[in-house]
């Protein structure tokens, strides 16, 4: 896996007006150095994968924080199931109900030509499809 430098990581926090705090930055490394899928519990062991120092209250907290400032999306799976994507821009997925894993599904593999009237007085913001999958 392709590291951000520290200096990387504390610019793009500064690029979405999060203040670089220590828990902050090690949370932005592990999640922002490529694209990602990972729930806050699979963020969780992996922050604190050496030596435990980043609490579940901070990881949600900072996971929240990251979501409002547009620096990773929620990809809610289920209500009991949340990932969060460091691939920011509207596109689809696939999730695999055996093994949990959230992927992507290739750019232009997934397309519509067809819609429903939108209710009145609103306008498409996006459109994003989660495709469940499992073994055969």
């Amino acid at each position: 896996m392709e590291t951000k430098t520290h200096n990387e990581i504390c610019e793009l926090l500064s690029r979405h007006d999060i203040g670089p705090t220590q828990q902050r930055i090690k949370i932005a490394q592990v999640l922002c150095s490529q694209p990602r899928h990972m729930s806050a519990e699979q963020l969780l062991e992996e922050v604190n994968h050496e030596r435990a120092c980043v609490s579940k209250a901070t990881i949600y907290n900072t996971l929240n924080l990251f979501v409002d400032k547009g620096l990773v999306r929620e990809i809610i799976v289920d209500p009991s199931k949340i990932f969060y994507d460091s691939t920011v821009h509207a596109h689809h997925h696939f999730f695999n109900e055996q093994t949990g894993q959230l992927t992507d599904v290739p750019e232009g593999a997934l397309s519509f030509k067809d819609f429903p009237p939108l209710p009145e007085g609103t306008q498409m913001s996006g459109v994003e499809v989660i495709i469940r999958v499992r073994s055969a």
